[in-house]
């Protein structure tokens, strides 16, 4: 008969786990203009070119007329696909924002409610245009508050003040920021010349011949008869598609683009695939009849701030840090004379703080998204658990902190938006400070079960770092024993590869703890960039005096000791590593440890030379980022009485094919004491992370700043104060020569390669060249010596890791 431990027929392990770790100028807010919505009972079935319609492109969006089309007018065609990509690197432009500045508005009080509504008592309407007038004329920020109060006065507004000031952004967004994408893809493309026209409506008929709606084109060649939609979220519209359908029914010569300013998303370069298909089998023998293309762009939004009228965030701020958490610093932040703005925290304070707030959000920004302008995926569109500190720098004093993050970008964001970026966002902010104010002797904690009054020092407890090493400390020995479940592959050939005493598996109590492993980092700029920051799991054998419940199983001694510590470290700790690594359970372990290279980097430089961090720095005052809701009430002694109770009562039971039982003891930490760190070469930063430095410098200015192709996104801000975002400037790129136009018109378009050559011919615009269509990035040299010389890597900065024999 099997031998348990208290349960007789069968062998049983019992595991217990514990821990140890160680406007300025006049803004128009009225009167912008939208695409028209249009309502029409019958389904549209024959479509028309409207007579007289569309305005040359070149005038429209250039202010000059060019008397012909250069031959390498338009857009890459790749022949035998469909859709074609940019293969440049990214390119930057502005567009006007200026309602943006009005940001730091809250809903009217009834003082400001009367005043809004006093100018022309009795007719809202008129009363609008009063102050709408009266703002124009005195550029007073005043007068502008109180004409978009009685704009939100002019009729209900069931959903609040937050959303009419939403659609007051988004509604200008679609103006500006559209035709400056607009402008951007005739410049850059040349549709210039007679044969190039914007703004082209097609008439839809119903069967019985009366009017059923109309498409409008965003650009329309006449002689190849190609309509061309812009989408700077690079989203084709169902509703849009439907007509197009129809148009390319009832005008089998005409052809279709779609152009994206975006990586189109799988799901959205489906759509075009579709209705190519479909036109495809209208029209057989023709192929490739609807294309899309796409080309990386930023679009930066320029919007100066207003102190009192803009919105100013604590987060990653010095100037609002320091003192006692409390009004006078929000305060201090509302008035605009100390906080952060940019992208980032547009995004975090645009996005729902749950689910079905976010879901509501995402809806109403749809409706009020009349030419795609919104970044992708919407207010809803980055995966906010993701976030994670990887750039800091502009560190001058009285400068506060630039700063970029990166995410990932949800895969279906209308049905399943992000959300919580606030929450996301101030943990990894009130986690720099806390690196800071606090020295590092104190960054550990300690679910030891014989040392109930070291579990952590008593500041560090108090706030939400302290919090998440505990909690993941506890999370990571659940992960550990789940490991070891013999009913998995892995468990089960654990447990046959133990040393066995006595025939049963042997091995020691043990001690597990989380620690950094070197950061890969880059220097330069004027700040950090944190390529990469890894966590490690260590184990080693420990005994404890505190009992467990059941009976000793064995009694290792030095040779099976090191056997069964053997077996742990290759099989158990690479695979609970990996979880720590990768695991949503630790997302915010990761954000936290990333505020903790970027701290420790802050330290270095103001030890240089002095930055708004000095009063900070070793203050040993944590009062200013406090544990914060829902965890205001987290308490680090209740925590270690649920893992002890944990430790000697056990977690998990495993049934184990041998005639004896086993005694398991797992005590761990997390110890970030110390910070140890890589500063990898000039040369691998640039070859590995190729356009990454003006990627993250963008990122402070546009709210959809992917990493080249991929759905990572950066997005930041700083805290300087001066303008949304910083403003950083770029480093420029080199001006290409402008070509002269050669006087053809386009007639069929040529095929051309995805990546477009240099053109040799072309005019010139009003105020300067249009744009360069190759690729000016040298890479082929950078890559060429690079497998020479990351071998060698750069200067290697480590703090080696201090063990701690009792707390880990």
């Amino acid at each position: 008969m099997n031998r348990a431990i208290r349960i007789p027929n069968r062998w049983r392990l019992v595991a217990r786990f514990a821990a140890a770790l160680g406007l300025a100028g006049a803004v128009t807010l009225t009167g912008l203009p939208g695409v028209p919505v249009e309502h029409s009972e019958a389904a549209p079935v024959t479509a028309k070119l409207r007579p007289g319609t569309g305005k040359r492109c070149d005038s429209k969006h250039l202010g000059k007329s060019y008397d012909t089309t250069p031959r390498n007018s338009g857009f890459p065609t790749t022949p035998g696909t469909n859709f074609d990509a940019w293969k440049g690197d990214p390119k930057n432009f502005n567009y006007p924002l200026p309602s943006k500045a009005f940001d730091g508005l809250k809903a009217p009080t009834a003082a400001e409610e009367a005043k809004a509504l006093s100018k022309v008592p009795g007719d809202r309407t008129k009363n609008v245009e009063a102050w709408k007038k009266q703002a124009a004329a005195s550029g007073d920020p005043a007068d502008r508050a109180m004409e978009i109060y009685a704009r939100y006065l002019e009729k209900p507004r069931p959903k609040g003040f937050d959303n009419f000031f939403r659609g007051l952004v988004t509604n200008e967004s679609n103006r500006t920021k559209g035709d400056a994408f607009e402008r951007q893809v005739v410049r850059d493309f040349r549709l210039i010349g007679p044969d190039w026209l914007c703004e082209v409506y097609v008439d839809l008929f119903d069967a019985d011949g009366k009017p059923a709606g109309y498409r409008k084109y965003d650009a329309y060649n006449q002689r190849s008869k190609e309509f061309s939609e812009f989408k700077s979220n690079s989203k084709p519209e169902l509703s849009q598609l439907r007509k197009d359908r129809v148009i390319a029914k009832s005008m089998p010569d005409h052809t279709f683009r779609f152009v994206g300013a975006k990586n189109f998303e799988a799901k959205h370069r489906k759509l075009v695939d579709d209705f190519n298909r479909d036109v495809e089998r209208m029209r057989p023998g023709k192929t490739n009849q609807v294309r899309g293309f796409q080309r990386q762009y930023n679009l930066i939004p320029q919007t100066k701030p207003i102190p009192g009228y803009s919105r100013y965030d604590t987060w990653f701020a010095p100037g609002c840090q320091g003192g006692p958490a409390g009004q006078p610093r929000l305060a201090a932040a509302a008035a605009g004379t100390c906080g952060s703005r940019g992208p980032l925290n547009d995004r975090v304070n645009g996005s729902g703080r749950t689910l079905n707030d976010a879901k509501q959000i995402q809806a109403e920004a749809r409706r009020l998204d009349t030419r795609g302008t919104m970044p992708r995926g919407g207010p809803g569109g980055i995966d906010f658990t993701t976030l994670e500190l990887r750039y800091v720098g502009g560190l001058a004093k009285g400068k506060g902190m630039q700063y970029s993050m990166k995410a990932d970008m949800m895969p279906d964001p209308d049905e399943n938006p992000g959300f919580g970026g606030q929450e996301k966002v101030q943990l990894a902010s009130d986690a720099l400070f806390t690196w800071l104010a606090l020295t590092p002797d104190k960054f550990w904690v300690n679910l030891n079960p014989d040392e109930p009054n070291r579990v952590m020092d008593a500041k560090f407890a108090s706030t939400d770092a302290g919090r998440v090493l505990l909690e993941a400390d506890l999370q990571m020995k659940h992960d550990f024993f789940k490991a070891m479940d013999p009913k998995t592959d892995l468990g089960k050939r654990y447990w046959a590869a133990l040393p066995k005493q006595n025939g049963n598996p042997c091995f020691p109590g043990l001690r597990n703890w989380i620690e950094p492993k070197a950061a890969q980092v880059r220097e330069q700029d004027g700040g950090i960039y944190i390529l990469d920051a890894p966590l490690a799991l260590k184990s080693t054998a420990q005994k404890f005096a505190t009992p467990g419940n059941g009976e000793p199983i064995c009694d290792p001694g030095d040779a099976e000791i090191k056997a069964a510590q053997k077996v742990i470290d290759s099989m158990i700790v690479p695979e609970v590593e990996k979880i720590i690594n990768t695991a949503p359970q630790y997302a915010d372990l990761r954000r936290v440890y990333t505020s903790r290279v970027a701290a420790e980097w802050i330290r270095q430089q103001d030890a240089k030379q002095e930055s708004d961090f000095r009063k900070i720095i070793n203050s040993d005052d944590v009062k200013r980022w406090p544990l914060r809701a829902p965890n205001e009430n987290w308490d680090k002694d209740e925590l270690f009485k649920r893992y002890r109770k944990i430790f000697i009562n056990g977690e998990f039971t495993y049934d184990v094919d041998t005639d004896h039982g086993a005694r398991v003891y797992i005590v761990g930490g997390v110890d970030f004491s110390k910070q140890p760190k890589k500063n990898i070469s000039k040369v691998r930063f640039t070859t590995e992370n190729r356009t990454l430095d003006t990627t993250t410098t963008t990122s402070m200015q546009s709210d959809d700043t992917s990493y080249r192709d991929t759905d990572i996104l950066y997005i930041g801000g700083d805290s300087s104060g001066d303008t949304s975002g910083g403003n950083p400037t770029p480093t420029p790129s080199p001006k290409p020569t402008t070509p002269k136009p050669t006087g053809e018109p386009t007639g069929t378009p040529t095929a051309q390669p995805s990546h477009t050559p240099a053109p040799t011919d072309g005019p010139k615009r009003p105020g300067g060249d249009l744009a360069h269509t190759g690729s000016d990035t040298p890479i082929g040299t950078i890559a060429g010596v690079a497998a020479a010389v990351i071998a060698v890597g750069g200067a290697l900065v480590w703090w080696m890791r201090r063990r701690r024999s009792t707390t880990g």
